[in-house]
């Protein structure tokens, strides 16, 4: 038999340095693997431990708002703007001007109801002095009563002697009636003007208090021509403008007190088992940044 001899292979010894230098990556790559489980598991042990001791005491959201008392200014009356006191964004003090209104409507007004109330003083005086007018009038006619019974019964005493006829009777019997009749109406009229006035005085009379109550009605609509401001606090939604018409109850702008503000945050029902009235809460505005707490 032939003896046959193998040929060395070219490709074993192309080999080798392929397998060195795999034996030498994994012995590199395998501390930097172990490295990398060791920090996973440091930062989880980390993360577990923070979760436990702190993290789990807190709860926080990023749906969480600034609310605060918005206080909307309007006018009481009608009238033109001539003035604004206060823009957007500014701070204003319990007092201050915001609007002016044109006010020459309103003291046209006024001097007319004061006009009302001294006709109607005048007019409360003259009802107290026609009592004693009226009173006067009821005196003389009792007194022509009086005197036309007299006559009456002179001429009946007189009757039968012939001196007086029964036609001259017969008018004086008119006579009584009528001074009667004027003696009745005289009295209704004095009742009837003394209950304008029973229990009162000029200054309490009906008729001066209503005038009076009209002229502080327009004495109000002066003074509100000025709206200013009830609380202090940051001007937001300014709506009106220099000569704009604004009637009773119209949004002139709005009144936010910087004093009385809360923050509205709305927690998940998950996030509220421990959560207690007191408990301190820290805030971070999105405007100032997260640096500032």
């Amino acid at each position: 038999m032939t003896q046959q001899e193998r040929k060395p292979d070219r490709s074993d010894g192309d080999q080798e340095p392929a397998r060195v230098a795999r034996r030498q990556g994994g012995s590199i790559r395998r501390p930097a693997l172990i490295l990398t489980a060791l920090v996973l598991v440091i930062v989880a042990i980390g993360s577990g431990l923070y979760w436990m001791l702190v993290a789990r005491n807190y709860e926080d959201t990023d749906d969480a708002y600034v609310g605060g008392r918005v206080v909307v200014i309007t006018p009481q009356t009608s009238g033109t703007v001539i003035a604004i006191g206060a823009d957007e964004t500014d701070t204003v003090a319990a007092g201050q001007m915001l609007v002016r209104l044109d006010p020459a409507d309103a003291r046209i007004d006024l001097l007319g109801r004061e006009a009302q109330l001294a006709q109607a003083v005048r007019e409360t005086r003259t009802l107290y002095a026609n009592n004693d007018v009226l009173q006067a009038n009821v005196s003389l006619r009792e007194a022509e009563l009086e005197r036309a019974n007299d006559d009456l019964e002179r001429r009946r005493a007189v009757r039968d002697t012939g001196v007086v006829s029964e036609e001259e009777i017969r008018h004086a019997e008119l006579t009584v009636a009528t001074a009667r009749a004027a003696l009745a109406s005289a009295r209704e009229q004095l009742l009837s003007n003394r209950s304008f006035t029973a229990g009162t005085r000029v200054p309490t009379h009906p008729n001066v208090l209503a005038a009076a109550a009209r002229v502080r009605e327009a004495y109000l609509a002066v003074k509100r021509g000025e709206i200013r401001a009830p609380v202090s606090g940051e001007i937001a939604r300014r709506n009106v403008q220099v000569g704009q018409r604004v009637a009773p109850g119209t949004s002139l702008m709005a009144l936010v007190p910087m004093d009385n503000l809360w923050v509205d945050a709305n927690f998940k029902e998950v996030q509220l088992e421990n959560m207690r009235i007191g408990q301190p809460a820290s805030i971070i505005a999105d405007v100032y940044g997260s640096r500032v707490e």
